[in-house]
């Protein structure tokens, strides 16, 4: 393929400081792109810098259109498109916002993130190794928690419960000892070591020496790069059976059940994973270059006027319930 020109919009400023997940796609895909020789235009919020790319500051206010440089090949756009684009143009939806309509060039980020919105184009999302280091496959004798504690469907009191209850200490990024957001949680156990929402080296540490992360998520989750990245440090991943994970997390590296029971049951048997082989099965399947060489084919669709899905992706309103099954 040709170089392109690629313009990527994204309403929030970039690079991100702490946790950020999405904001962190944006850039590792963007630094890839470049990487393989294409160039790059962010069209980003107010705040953003980068050294590898030309920044432009979005502006809410304005239509998208007024807003794309003349010469770009292709849009890839983290934001709705609310009107029509003279430019070919991919809408990269990484959340469950359970709207009722999405655009035909929707590209999910699981097969069952698509599937659940009736569509067919999917992308898993890729980590950059450049931001993680060397892995150490030797753990110590704790499991972790990541992600947004203070959300209910992270369940993170489900995780505590499980770690207490298995004999394990558990380390929480993302969350505080004491949380007043979405009901009262005050953990007292000093086992449960709180960190709260840190990012770059200072979790890759935990991550690093952990044992395994604890994921009892009760939702469908769209991605979770909180499994890939843990699973690049050798961590198998102890969750519940929800939207993408049985596409990321195989029988070798981790053990997904809704049966809280169960899981208590295995983590107690202190069962043994590949800490090695875990880490390559990230490199192989979710890095960032598999995921921008998936994009690349995709624009190349777009660019020959091809829609991404056959027919317009939607969610079906009460289709899932608020919290899905952990008991």
């Amino acid at each position: 393929m040709n170089p392109l020109k690629v313009l990527i919009v994204f309403d929030k400023p970039i690079p991100v400081l702490k946790y950020g997940g999405i904001q962190r796609i944006v850039w590792w895909l963007g630094k890839e792109l470049t990487r393989q020789g294409h160039k790059v235009t962010f069209l980003v919020g107010e705040g953003s810098h980068c050294p590898f790319a030309e920044v432009k500051i979005y502006d809410p206010e304005e239509p998208l259109e007024k807003q794309i440089p003349e010469d770009i090949d292709v849009i890839h756009s983290y934001i709705p498109v609310m009107e029509p684009l003279k430019k070919p143009y991919l809408v990269h939806m990484e959340s469950n916002t359970k709207k009722q309509e999405y655009d035909i060039n929707t590209v999910f980020v699981s097969r069952n993130h698509a599937e659940r919105h009736h569509a067919v184009c999917y992308v898993h999302n890729g980590l950059d190794p450049d931001d993680y280091g060397k892995p150490d496959f030797k753990k110590k004798n704790y499991l972790h928690f990541l992600g947004k504690a203070a959300w209910r469907v992270k369940n993170v009191k489900g995780a505590i419960e499980v770690a207490q209850k298995s004999n394990w200490r558990l380390h929480v990024i993302g969350g505080s000892r004491v949380n007043f957001h979405m009901g009262f949680r005050f953990t007292i156990d000093p086992r449960m070591r709180f960190h709260g929402m840190i990012g770059g080296e200072r979790k890759n540490k935990v991550m690093n020496a952990s044992s395994g992360l604890l994921f009892p998520v009760v939702w469908n989750e769209p991605f979770g790069i909180a499994i890939t990245e843990s699973m690049y440090f050798g961590c198998p991943v102890f969750a519940t059976p929800y939207g993408s994970i049985p596409e990321i997390v195989d029988h070798e590296s981790g053990f997904l059940t809704a049966d809280k029971a169960e899981l208590i049951k295995h983590l107690k048997d202190r069962p043994e994973y590949n800490a090695r082989q875990i880490h390559e099965r990230v490199m192989e399947y979710f890095s960032v270059k598999q995921m921008t060489e998936s994009f690349l084919k995709l624009y190349e669709r777009v660019m020959n006027g091809e829609q991404l899905n056959p027919a317009m992706p939607y969610f079906e309103k009460d289709s899932e319930p608020k919290f899905l099954p952990f008991g």
